[in-house]
């Protein structure tokens, strides 16, 4: 790895732990990776599954904040998604994997400061690729761009790793609304729009916070979107 791309990872990483220390993103508000697994959640991420099977919009609680989701790769359930946001398909929408080595199936290029970045993030970071493959296509952005998040809380891992393919995750609001911090703030109208709102982690407390953003472009590029 380049001099350059080393000290931006130092410097990621500290900027990430100053917004810990002034309390923006607490680390025990995080899902932990290591957290029980309620045996509740296999039924409700079982009906999750089969309802995105089928084509259907969800919401669920994400590594972030509470998130609306469909089959990443079937261009009709993302399109019902950016309906129920009322907003552009020119605006690409955020995509859950579940491991490292599944952003390689959908993004033609891996650049390898991203393995590096996976692996030193201490909240929960999206990497805004390039180019996309295997995915719908009204899913990347205009210039073929797409934005993936590996998580690593409980659920939501579980459920891409059940879904056996990558889940869209866009705050669960109408677009230019604010995003609800916790399940107790998703507006009625929204709850009666998707196909299936999961049980799971609806009574906790308003912790949840958008995830960073980073773009990584051809030559290296390196490009803080949201912090």
């Amino acid at each position: 790895m380049g001099e350059a791309k080393k000290v931006f990872l130092r410097k990621f990483a500290s900027m990430i732990k100053k917004q810990n220390k002034r309390g923006e993103v607490p680390e025990k508000a995080l899902p932990k990776t290591n957290a029980p697994f309620p045996p509740a959640w296999r039924e409700d991420i079982r009906q999750a599954v089969e309802v995105m099977q089928r084509g259907g919009v969800i919401l669920y609680p994400t590594d972030t904040i509470w998130g609306i989701g469909c089959d990443a790769c079937n261009a009709e359930a993302v399109r019902r998604v950016y309906e129920i946001k009322q907003r552009e398909d020119a605006k690409a929408l955020i995509t859950l994997v579940d491991s490292e080595v599944k952003v390689e199936s959908y993004v033609c290029e891996v650049p390898d400061v991203a393995w590096d970045l996976m692996e030193c993030a201490e909240r929960p970071l999206t990497i805004i690729y390039d180019k996309a493959r295997n995915l719908a296509e009204n899913l990347s952005a205009e210039d073929g761009s797409v934005a993936i998040r590996l998580t690593r809380e409980a659920f939501s891992r579980e459920l891409c790793f059940r879904m056996r393919r990558p889940i869209v995750s866009t705050s669960a609001n109408r677009s230019g609304e604010p995003a609800p911090r916790c399940y107790a703030e998703i507006a009625p109208e929204l709850l009666a729009a998707v196909d299936y709102v999961c049980l799971s982690r609806r009574d906790e407390a308003p912790t949840g916070r958008a995830s960073s953003i980073i773009k990584l472009g051809s030559a290296g590029l390196i490009k803080i979107i949201r912090e």
